[in-house]
């Protein structure tokens, strides 16, 4: 069924600065986790003015809202969960009646606004301390360990916790924001930059303006603050970093510019201007996070070799899938990941060649088997489209870029590229959804051929569980030569006669991870002597190695264990090595909770929310 669409008529004072994106009305554009109503009442644009104060740790000011709204209604629902609401008034300040509904766990509380005739309203308001989409880090968990640090994280409905607005992808908004910070601090946003070095601002402060005039889903509203530098890595390209990182993640990072290239060449311009990168401080619970025109990354990707800039190569695709066209609600999530994973490998095979791509595609598959098998192939949570966040591990990313490579192979590369260009232009700026998606690719691709139809097996692919037989598996000879060495080494070989020198992280996580799972403690400590795996400089490759010791109950690796839990808070690594622990019982169990109640305090509140229902 092809999704029905709601354009409300803007009132003069709401005019954002684009024309506002449809509204997605099927059933299966409902968003469960957002108690908006946006077929009747909706934010259009939303503009910022917060100072951040690092003694109360919170977000204090106001958010002005654009509204549309059906003749006749005279209230709007927001989404909220522990904002501390001053007032709310209409733009000549005029107090408005609003009412806080019942807290629903993992969703927050209805902000119900009494607007009458009003079509813009000013909400005066503080965040809580311990809002989830924000992390307060002290000096001590900084990488300059002289000034502290503040980053938000919205991604999925965490941004009601310091904006009162409709926190639904599918209820996209422009906006803007001034940002008042400590004078020896800099601030930056993902949108335009308008005041790079900031304004003077009373109280030994500076302001800084953004603006962001494309209607984004809110959880790509995004800030950071804190000791931060920048380099160009190109013209329309560049990092900011703390200065002492910034030399470090600016070479790792310099094909960034022509990523940018390679993507535009292949799914059509890059519409939202420059292209920067973030290097934020190891709490940040993603491998990035793909904010406009400012990719939040993590310094766990900086490992001297480019083997881990394909995360980059990720964050810049979903400019295009995700950013761009937007799953409407998270039942619907692979429409941002499945096609971003897919069309990283695309990037990653124009910029460094097919081999490595298919190196890449090829653990890929690795993960979504491992997945597969943990859920349970027939299980409801292998499903694309499915329960908001129920689809199990990374199967949104691996499953969904699995079908589209299916599809390409079906269809040619040649006859695919020009659909997905096609794609991304027809639905540029607004929201979808899996039905919608189906039905586009049947338009504009299928075209009435019942062969190619059945051969396809769309339906099965986006609304049935498992993977579906005529999927294709991309196979790495790098990889291959890989498997011999494992088997070699599982024979008996010595680890000393296994030459590691040259391997990449992927190379390594191919062997690391099909090694057998149960092994003596007298080969794990060869292992680690001959290969340094505890001392590894690079996350990756020590999150699987401590996978394999944990399995094994394996003492001496404990002391780098913790010291990795410490150092690292990407969700990637930190879940499963929690879980694998508490999985070992006497064992691991006394070994996870201790490292947690001192580690705690260095995870993103979303991380350790998590956590807090694994380390019990």
């Amino acid at each position: 069924m092809i999704p029905t669409l709601i354009a409300l008529a803007a009132a003069p004072l709401a005019a954002p600065a684009a024309a506002p994106a449809t509204i997605l009305t099927t059933p299966e554009a409902k968003d469960t986790l957002s108690f908006a109503e946006p077929e009747k009442a909706r934010v259009t644009h939303v503009d910022l003015d917060l100072t951040a104060d690092f003694t109360t740790q919170r977000l204090r000011g106001t958010a002005t809202l654009d509204i549309l709204a059906k003749p006749g209604v005279g209230t709007i629902v927001l989404d909220d969960d522990g904002l501390v609401i001053a007032r709310i008034t209409d733009a000549k300040g005029r107090a408005l009646k609003y009412t806080v509904g019942a807290v629903v766990p993992d969703k927050g509380a209805p902000l119900t606004v009494a607007i009458g005739d009003a079509r813009r309203i000013v909400v005066t308001y503080t965040s809580a301390p311990k809002a989830s989409a924000l992390q307060w880090l002290p000096p001590s968990l900084t990488a300059g360990k002289t000034k502290p640090f503040l980053f938000s994280q919205g991604e999925p409905t965490n941004n009601r916790s310091w904006i009162p607005t409709q926190d639904s992808p599918g209820i996209r908004q422009s906006w803007s924001a001034h940002l008042t910070v400590p004078a020896d601090m800099i601030a930056v946003m993902s949108a335009n930059r308008l005041t790079p070095k900031g304004e003077p601002a009373a109280n030994g402060r500076k302001r800084f303006a953004f603006d962001m005039p494309h209607a984004v889903p809110p959880y790509l509203i995004a800030f950071a603050v804190g000791d931060l530098a920048f380099k160009p890595l190109g013209p329309t390209t560049g990092v900011y970093a703390e200065p002492a990182t910034l030399a470090r993640a600016a070479a790792e990072l310099d094909d960034t510019e022509k990523m940018v290239a390679a993507a535009s060449a292949l799914y059509g311009p890059y519409r939202w201007g420059r292209y920067d990168i973030l290097m934020l401080p190891p709490s940040f619970p993603y491998g990035g996070m793909e904010n406009p025109t400012l990719t939040f990354a993590t310094p766990t990707i900086l490992t001297g070799d480019k083997s881990n800039v394909d995360v980059i190569a990720h964050e810049l695709a979903h400019s295009w899938s995700g950013n761009l066209v937007t799953n409407a609600t998270w039942s619907d999530a692979w429409l941002n990941e499945g096609f971003t994973t897919y069309f990283e490998n695309r990037i990653d095979e124009a910029v460094y060649g097919k081999e490595r791509a298919a190196t890449l595609a090829d653990l890929s598959w690795d993960n979504l088997q491992r997945d597969l098998t943990a859920a349970g192939a027939e299980s409801g949570a292998t499903r694309l489209h499915g329960d908001p966040g129920g689809t199990y591990g990374e199967l949104d990313y691996n499953k969904g870029a699995t079908f589209l490579r299916t599809i390409e192979y079906r269809v040619g590369r040649a006859r695919w590229d020009a659909y997905l260009r096609g794609y991304f232009d027809r639905h540029a700026f607004q929201p979808q959804t899996t039905a919608g998606f189906l039905a586009d690719l049947r338009a504009n691709l299928i075209k009435g051929d019942a062969a190619l139809e059945k051969d396809l097996e769309l339906d099965r692919w986006a609304y049935q569980p498992g993977l579906p037989d005529n999927a294709v598996h991309v196979r790495s000879a790098t990889l291959a030569a890989i498997d011999t060495k494992i088997t070699a080494f599982a024979g008996g070989a010595a680890a000393s006669s296994i030459d590691t020198a040259k391997w990449s992280t992927q190379e390594w996580l191919r062997f690391l991870n099909g090694l057998p799972r149960q092994q003596t403690a007298a080969r794990l400590a060869e292992m680690d002597s001959a290969w340094g795996l505890s001392k590894s400089p690079s996350a990756y490759i020590g999150f699987a190695w401590f996978s394999l010791a944990i399995a094994n109950h394996y003492d001496p690796v404990v002391p780098a264990l913790d010291h990795y839990l410490h150092t690292i808070g990407r969700g990637l690594f930190v879940y499963p090595l929690y879980r694998a622990l508490m999985a070992q019982g006497p064992w691991g169990q006394p070994i996870a909770r201790r490292i947690y109640a001192s580690a705690r305090a260095t995870y993103h509140p979303t991380v350790a929310a998590t956590l807090d229902g694994v380390v019990k």
